[in-house]
C-alpha cells in the first residue's frame, strides 16, 4: 500500500512538473511601500509581463527594514517562479554590508534574472533653503554644520547612501533624517521639515518640474533627458561623483533554469521595446536589460563599492 501511495505521489508530482511554465498567477514583490521608484518601475514591468506570460502578475509591496523585510521573505519562498523579487542596489548591494545579521545572502539565495533600470539619483532642496546650486549648497552646509537635514527612504536606503557618499566627497556634516519608505520622505521635504534629500529621479520629477522642490544636480556622470537643465553633480565641482540605483529581477535561488531563461527573455524583449525605452526614459532612467550572468556580476560588483561606503560612513542599521 505505502509503495502505491508513494507512486501515486511520484505522479501527481511529474504530472505537475509537466504543467507549462506559467500556469498560474505570479507574484512581483516590492520590498517598498508604494510610491517609490522600484514600485514606480515595477508596476509597468509587472504589466507587460502579464501581457507576454498570459498570467497575472501582481506586484505586492512588503516594505520594511530598508527592503530587507520583503527580500527575505522572496528569499525563502519556493523556488518555482511564482513569486520574485524586484531588487534593487538596496536590497542586493548594500544591505549585506549594512547588516550584520541580514537573513538572506543576496549570492547564496537568489538566481538573478535580468536588470531592469538604471537611474541617476537627483539631489533636490526645498525652495526656502538659500542655496541655488551644488557649490552654494556646500558653502551652506559648511557654514552651519549639522543644520541642515536630509530624509531618506530608511537606513541603507538609496536617498542614505547616496548623500553619504556626497558628504563624504565633500567633507560637509548633514544629518540623516530616516523615513519608512521614499514618499513620506518626499512629503517631508515638500513641507519643509527637512531640507533636501537625494533621490530617484522619478518620485520628484513632478515636483521639481511644478517647482515644489527645486533640483541641484543629477549623480550620474552625464545629464539626462529628463532634467536637461540640470548639472551633475561632478560637473558642479564634486569630482567623480557618481551615486546612480538600478533595478532587477531576482527569483529564490534554485529556480529552475528554463524559468529563469524564460522570465529573462520576456523581461529583455519588453525593454528592447520602443514604448517601454521610452516611459523608462520619461521618468529619468535608462532600460538596462542584461542576461541574468550580467545582472550577478554587477551585483558583486557593487556590493564591494557601497561597502567601502558604508564602513567609511560608519552607517548604521535602524
Amino acid at each position: 500500500m505505502r509503495t502505491v501511495l508513494l507512486l501515486c505521489a511520484w505522479l501527481a508530482a511529474s504530472c505537475a512538473w509537466a504543467q507549462p511554465y506559467p500556469s498560474k498567477p505570479i507574484k512581483l514583490v516590492v520590498p517598498f511601500p508604494p510610491g517609490g521608484s522600484t514600485d514606480i518601475f515595477a508596476r509597468p514591468i509587472a504589466q507587460r509581463l502579464s501581457e507576454a506570460l498570459k498570467q497575472q502578475v501582481v506586484v505586492e509591496n512588503r516594505g520594511g527594514a530598508g527592503g530587507t523585510i520583503g527580500a527575505d521573505a522572496v528569499a525563502k519562498s519556493p523556488p518555482d517562479g511564482y513569486t520574485l523579487l524586484m531588487g534593487h542596489i538596496g536590497t542586493l548591494a548594500v544591505a549585506p554590508s549594512l547588516y550584520p545579521k541580514l537573513p538572506y545572502d543576496p549570492r547564496r539565495d537568489f538566481a538573478p534574472v535580468g536588470m531592469v533600470a538604471s537611474v541617476a539619483n537627483v539631489l533636490v532642496v526645498n525652495p526656502s533653503v538659500p542655496a541655488r546650486s551644488v557649490q552654494e549648497l556646500i558653502a551652506l552646509a559648511k557654514r552651519d554644520p549639522d543644520k541642515l537635514a536630509y530624509s531618506s527612504g530608511g537606513n541603507g536606503s538609496a536617498a542614505h547612501i547616496a548623500v553619504e557618499l556626497f558628504k563624504l566627497r565633500t567633507g560637509t556634516r548633514i544629518v540623516h533624517v530616516p523615513y519608512k519608505g521614499t514618499a513620506p520622505a518626499v512629503t517631508d521635504l515638500i513641507g519643509g521639515q527637512v531640507a533636501m534629500t537625494m533621490t530617484g529621479v522619478p518620485p520628484v520629477l513632478e515636483f521639481i518640474r511644478n517647482g515644489r522642490v527645486r533640483a541641484l544636480g543629477v549623480s550620474s556622470l552625464r545629464r539626462i533627458d529628463a532634467l536637461p537643465e540640470v548639472p551633475t553633480i561632478a560637473e558642479a565641482g564634486v569630482a567623480d561623483f557618481e551615486a546612480t540605483q538600478w533595478y532587477g529581477i531576482v527569483a529564490p535561488a534554485g529556480t529552475p533554469a528554463p524559468i529563469v531563461a524564460r522570465l529573462n527573455a520576456e523581461l529583455r524583449l519588453i525593454l528592447e521595446s520602443a514604448e517601454m525605452r521610452e516611459r523608462l526614459a520619461a521618468l529619468g532612467a535608462l532600460a538596462d536589460p542584461s542576461t541574468p550572468e550580467e545582472f550577478a556580476q554587477r551585483i558583486a560588483s557593487e556590493r564591494v563599492r557601497w561597502r567601502e561606503v558604508v564602513e567609511a560612513a560608519r552607517i548604521q542599521p535602524d
